[in-house]
């Protein structure tokens, strides 16, 4: 009967067992604190309950000794706590190289999930175990949050940015998804599965899926459909592909590269950046360009937005092209 009521829920990633440890390690040094503090109270209260023995209560001035003590103790228990805590932390927010990149766009009430290679789903994922999975995450409308309990993994999701979180899954099997953000009247029906299959099971399920065009391509398309190629140069640094001279900056080569801004700052190009530059041109202007881009809020969904930056991550550019810090994104 207890196993069907487990203290904590399967623990099927990589990072698991060191959150678990470090919560564990919470829970006990509670249980030790309240039983010592509760076991002082009632030894006080019993030994120097008041008597009627013609005792006169004396003045205690205090020991700095035990002072140094009961505060050294915790504090050299709450720093290693702390160090702890980081080191796990520094290790959930920086994933391998060879991660795989997953998109998700939380909506009520269901969540909408792209592959590296295209395949969509709604409130499923299919991954293949021991492999690294980053989500790219943003909202429609109001904030989510993602929730693996098996992978102890969660993360908000929130209209207007990008978060990120990445696990490893270490078992096969379905696990569950849930809303952990009170996100309106059916909140709790926002829930899904996570599927971890073997590599081979996961190629032969994608497959058997119809892939349709991956972000890359279907940003290209955009970035193309748009005419964003008459002021960005993707492949040259100072015409557009009409032959004109750029008005925006070269966009080849720039994800992940520091850019100076027209008012003397700098930025870093990442997928946050690259979405406020198509939402709001004029809020991190490229040095040396013109705030001429129109913006383009209203016009495109969430997940077009995901696949022009997916587009622009996806261009190379030449060894002198990368060396330039002058570009930036669509500004």
């Amino acid at each position: 009967m207890w196993n069907d009521f487990p203290l904590l829920p399967d623990n099927a990633s990589k990072m698991g067992f060191q959150i678990d440890l470090v919560w564990w390690f919470l829970v006990a040094l509670t249980v030790v604190m309240t039983v010592l503090i509760f076991a002082a109270v009632v030894t006080f209260v019993v030994w120097f309950r008041k008597k009627n023995d013609g005792r006169v209560a004396t003045q205690i001035e205090g020991s700095t000794q035990l002072e140094l003590l009961w505060s050294g103790i915790p504090l050299v228990i709450l720093m290693g706590l702390f160090g702890w805590g980081t080191a796990v932390y520094v290790q959930l927010m920086r994933p391998p190289a060879d991660v795989m990149d997953f998109y998700v766009v939380g909506k009520q009430w269901m969540w909408k999930v792209q592959h590296p290679t295209g395949q969509r789903e709604i409130n499923t994922l299919h991954i293949p175990v021991n492999k690294a999975i980053r989500l790219t995450q943003t909202s429609e409308d109001v904030i989510h949050s993602f929730f693996i309990p098996a992978f102890r993994t969660k993360k908000d999701v929130v209209p207007g940015r990008y978060t990120q979180q990445w696990f490893e899954a270490t078992k096969l099997g379905t696990y569950h998804i849930f809303c952990a953000e009170y996100c309106g009247t059916k909140h709790s029906q926002m829930v899904g599965t996570v599927t971890v299959m073997t590599q081979d099971d996961y190629q032969n399920w994608l497959a058997g899926v119809v892939a349709g065009e991956s972000p890359e391509e279907t940003g290209k398309k955009l970035f193309e459909g748009m005419r964003c190629v008459s002021c960005h140069p993707v492949s040259d640094k100072t015409t557009t592909i009409d032959g004109a001279p750029a008005r925006g900056p070269l966009l080849a080569g720039i994800y992940g590269k520091e850019v100076a801004l027209k008012d003397g700052g700098k930025v870093t190009v990442d997928d946050s950046y690259i979405r406020e530059s198509i939402m709001r041109p004029l809020a991190k202007v490229v040095a040396g360009f013109e705030p001429v881009m129109p913006t383009y809020e209203g016009q495109l969904s969430e997940e077009q937005i995901i696949q022009l930056a997916s587009y622009i991550k996806s261009l190379k550019g030449s060894e002198e092209n990368s060396g330039a810090a002058d570009g930036g994104a669509k500004k």
